[in-house]
């Protein structure tokens, strides 16, 4: 019994033995040293992979404008066009011409700006709107913004493994490159990094805020015929309808003079000769309407999708802008004479060394 308890005691103590651990961690893997030519060719191909993303950006977002712009002119053409140059339509536009001067004040004449705003309105719930539920361009602009993110993230996946630089020295990399900076306040600032690790990209409160200010740089594009494209319109109508106006004033004046059945004969017979005159005139009030208006879309082409600050490839522009702007500070600054490594050096710049020591050799 003694020496099985003696046993027992020995066993426990050597269970409550520590392990001794060895007097000197064990030696960890230097790091990897990447020389600064090698970083020179990975910015030069993050400037690449920008512009390439945003060429392919830029064609995404004028196709999908190209088929806005079918469907603008298709809706101009199969119902702005015949509603305005409509007979009755005409007959109504000419009473609120005739509204707008009693109500205007004296020495004023708004009657042409008003009915330009009229017009303007008219225009956009007949055209714009409808269209818009199909095609809008703040909807373009922000899938071109997120196929730019999404492109650039997939070509900038490929560079490490191009250069054999460690991911870790990359990203910190990337996250030196600002991508998005709009004021000083960190909430209004991005990296490259954030914009390429995002997803998607709207949830980064820096692209709230970029699409928020290009929103409002906007304003007013893409909402309309401009005032200079619609006044030309409305100032032709408001003539026409003036003229007519004064027309219809008489006959009705003397259809109340005559009375009776020869009085309503004089009212027919105006509004059949009004009619079959303005049957006539139609076809050259369609072609001065449709001009103004071609001229008026190819204005909203150029807000919309040519001009850099407000157009469905603003935020795409800034992103890119800023990326490659960060880029150019260092690809236009030489690569510095480098000492000899401290840290393991990259695969091809080890055969490098041992290409020279080989030749050294046989030079003896």
């Amino acid at each position: 019994m003694r020496a099985l308890l003696v046993a027992l005691m020995l066993t426990l103590a050597g269970c409550a033995t520590p392990v001794r651990l060895p007097d000197h961690p064990p030696d960890l893997a230097p790091p990897v040293h990447v020389p600064e030519s090698t970083w020179w060719e990975v910015d030069s191909d993050i400037g690449a992979a920008s512009l390439a993303a945003k060429a392919s950006a830029r064609d995404e977002a004028r196709g999908a404008m190209a088929n806005w712009k079918r469907r603008i002119q298709k809706r101009t053409e199969t119902d702005f066009i015949p509603w305005f140059t409509d007979f009755w339509t005409q007959q109504w536009l000419a009473m609120k011409v005739a509204w707008y001067k009693l109500s205007a004040e004296e020495g004023a004449d708004p009657t042409i700006k008003r009915l330009s705003a009229y017009l303007q309105t008219q225009y956009r719930e007949r055209v714009l709107d409808p269209v818009a539920r199909e095609i809008d361009p703040d909807k373009v602009r922000a899938l071109a913004t997120n196929h730019y993110a999404q492109r650039l993230s997939a070509q900038l996946q490929e560079i490490p493994r191009r250069y054999g630089v460690p991911v870790d020295q990359f990203d910190r990399r990337i996250k030196a490159i600002p991508a998005i900076a709009l004021t000083h306040q960190p909430a209004h600032s991005a990296s490259l990094y954030e914009v390429v690790h995002a997803e998607p990209i709207a949830t980064l409160p820096a692209y709230v805020a970029l699409s928020i200010q290009v929103r409002k740089d906007s304003g007013t594009t893409g909402n309309g015929p401009s005032d200079a494209r619609i006044s030309p319109v409305a100032k032709r109508a408001s003539e026409i309808l003036a003229a007519r106006l004064i027309t219809s004033g008489g006959a009705s004046a003397a259809a109340a003079a005559i009375g009776g059945g020869a009085g309503v004969i004089i009212s027919f017979g105006t509004a059949g000769f009004s009619a079959i005159a303005h049957e006539k005139d139609r076809p050259k009030m369609e072609a001065q309407l449709r001009e103004s208006l071609r001229l008026a879309l190819a204005d909203m082409w150029l807000e919309l999708v040519e001009d850099p600050a407000t157009g469905v490839m603003a935020e795409v522009y800034h992103l890119s802008g800023q990326i490659e702007g960060g880029l150019v500070k260092t690809l236009t600054q030489p690569a510095p004479f480098e000492p000899a490594p401290q840290g393991t050096p990259l695969r091809n710049e080890k055969s490098d060394n041992e290409g020279l020591s080989a030749k050294g050799r046989s030079d003896k």
